[in-house]
């Protein structure tokens, strides 16, 4: 089987049940925003924010099941779109080839690593202390697993719109967001967090070894 068809081919429970949820969260929270902020996104340790809430909305403090509740939770519905959209192409790809078992741990070990490293960061002052949101840990990290999986197939860009082989647009996701995340030119994006995803996504694939299914 080659790789286009391991791509096209196969059931994706894991990745179609995450993108009902991420959707029912949104618009659940839609009703009361503030209240689910509150408790449901990740926090810094302390419970001292550098940023002015919104009026209405309260500071939360860090609980251990917002390493996972935060990335249910987005900013907006064009945040929602990117990350439920790039998990849909590039996740149902990698749960096909891997089984949906050990996309699974990779996804949630990722969302965990990288809510973990933000957590230190914003708790230690390296990054200003502030409510994060959203699944884009788990998704850069599922690019990058599609990248090393299989190297060669062509994707293309949104903008501009270029095609290039998925290593070399891994690469090229990767440099942007530490170049973003070292500079400081997306305010309120978690640049680091996006590349933890990627770093923990780097180290389930060179330890786990997880192979494609014929």
């Amino acid at each position: 089987m080659n790789e286009n068809e391991v791509i096209s081919r196969g059931p994706i429970p894991v990745v179609t049940g995450l993108l009902i949820v991420n959707t029912i969260a949104f618009v659940a929270l839609l009703a009361g925003p503030y209240a689910g902020l509150q408790s449901l996104a990740l926090w810094p340790m302390g419970g001292e924010v550098a940023i002015n809430l919104p009026p209405g909305a309260s500071a939360g403090e860090f609980q251990i099941w917002q390493l996972v509740t935060y990335a249910f939770m987005h900013g907006g519905l064009f945040h929602l779109f990117i990350n439920m959209f790039v998990l849909w192409m590039f996740g149902s790809a990698m749960e096909r080839a891997w089984g949906s078992l050990t996309f699974a741990c990779f996804y949630f070990l990722c969302i965990i690593g990288a809510g973990a490293v933000q957590v230190l960061l914003m708790s230690s002052g390296v990054m200003p202390a502030a409510p994060t949101v959203g699944a884009s840990g788990g998704v850069f990290a599922i690019l990058l697993a599609f990248g090393m999986t299989f190297p060669n197939q062509m994707v293309m860009l949104i903008f501009p719109p270029i095609p290039m082989k998925a290593k070399y647009f891994v690469v090229l996701i990767g440099v942007i967001e530490l170049v973003a995340g070292v500079s400081g030119t997306q305010q309120g994006v978690a640049n680091f967090a996006h590349l933890a995803g990627m770093v923990f996504g780097l180290i389930f694939m060179l330890t786990v070894r997880p192979k494609v299914r014929g």
